[in-house]
């Protein structure tokens, strides 16, 4: 049966030719044959020159996800495990899954040209995310596949992301192999000890993409009285305290997360006394510590996406600059602010412009020491900017 195709507007192969895997709804000039959602197309441009084959949504404003530009190729079981092979591989050496309970990421959708497909491992259980129409439609060779590669004990699915909607999926959750994980799941990361809620927290459980940047915080955290502001389930909080900080102030708005918290901070036998949880909403309690006084050595922000995309920037850039401003205020003379964006709409540039207004409107003076980024499991791709969402710096007080 030939391949269904899609033809291309005049001009709009330019992205493809510089290797970027999206292509719009707006870009396409017409569709020969009937795809169905995930499906594989041939993607031409409009002088009829074949550009590759891509995964077909018809809901989704990104109509086609490019699987390769190779001619000669079919996108079928052989292909998809090739794809998850090369993605498992890359991250050998990367230290992460040295650990004997190891949690890290096997495979970063786009990043590692499996489009839509993510795929975490916390100890014997991994936990996937079928975000667009491509990874949805081979769902099963995917879990088989994982299941032959990894050896897991069980594959868990957490589609319950909102960019499902977006492709015209509905959220799933759920065990897709082997029995429903234990709740929670251990892992280790450094040495230190952390209970995972797979099936309802944040996320796929846990922030792996910070790990590099917990240990920077437990390298700096030596005496210091420290605030970890969007705490979750303590992944800083933990590391400072490991680096020897005097006192741990947490702040987390969700009641399930701050007593996962506090259970891993026992699970590290952690003294009580060195750490106060604060639950409530973390504008309001950043303000209350402002106005009580408190000052702090070092201080984390680590708050959840606030703008999916760019149509969203100007409304999160008020609250990015809220937080860092009362913490800015919060910081000793000397101190340092760990300060994070996740939000893919809030670029570097724009993200350090933002931080600089706070500290100006703070009256602080302050300077760039480092700038942070995602941990390397999660791989940038030099033709997808887009993958590069997690955003940081380490500013000093002067």
């Amino acid at each position: 049966m030939d391949t269904p195709a899609v033809i291309l507007k005049p001009g709009r192969e330019k992205s493809v030719l510089r290797g970027h895997p999206w292509l719009f709804s707006g870009a396409v000039e017409r569709i020969e044959g009937d795809p169905a959602s995930g499906e594989t197309v041939a993607v031409r441009s409009s002088a009829g020159e074949y550009l590759g084959l891509a995964a077909f949504s018809p809901e989704s404003n990104i109509r086609l996800r490019l699987w390769t530009r190779v001619e000669g190729v079919r996108v079928d079981e052989v292909f998809i495990r090739a794809r998850l092979v090369a993605a498992l591989a890359r991250r050998a050496g990367l230290g992460a899954a040295d650990e004997p309970l190891a949690a890290h990421r096997l495979c970063h959708a786009e990043s590692d040209a499996f489009p839509g497909l993510i795929v975490d491992r916390y100890a014997d259980t991994l936990v996937v995310q079928f975000l667009s129409a491509g990874a949805e439609f081979w769902r099963e060779a995917i879990v088989t596949t994982l299941g032959e590669l990894t050896g897991a004990a069980r594959i868990y699915e957490r589609s319950d992301a909102e960019v499902r909607a977006l492709e015209g999926l509905e959220r799933r959750t759920g065990a897709l192999a082997g029995p429903e994980p234990e709740d929670p799941v251990e892992i280790s990361e450094g040495g230190l000890r952390f209970l995972v809620d797979v099936r309802g927290g944040q996320k796929t459980g846990f922030y792996l993409d910070q790990r590099v940047n917990r240990a920077l915080v437990r390298e700096m955290a030596s005496d210091c009285e420290l605030l970890n502001a969007f705490a979750y389930t303590g992944g800083f909080t933990a590391a400072a305290l490991a680096g020897g900080a005097r006192s741990v102030v947490s702040i987390e708005s969700s009641s399930e997360a701050v007593a996962l918290g506090e259970e891993n901070l026992r699970l590290n036998g952690f003294e009580p006394d060195r750490n106060a949880w604060i639950e409530g909403d973390v504008f309001a309690e950043l303000r209350t510590l402002r106005d009580r006084d408190a000052s702090f050595d070092l201080i984390v922000l680590d708050p959840p996406k606030f703008a999916a995309t760019r149509r969203q920037a100007e409304a999160a850039a008020r609250g990015y600059k809220d937080i860092n401003l009362y913490a800015l205020k919060l910081l000793r003379p000397g101190g340092t602010l760990v300060t994070f964006s996740c939000s893919g709409g809030i670029d570097r540039e724009l993200f350090q412009k933002i931080v600089a207004g706070a500290a100006a409107d703070a009256d602080v003076e302050g300077q760039i020491v480092r700038r942070l980024e995602q941990s390397p499991d999660h791989p940038v791709r030099l033709s997808y900017p887009e993958g590069d969402y997690l955003k940081g710096l380490v500013l000093r007080a002067i």
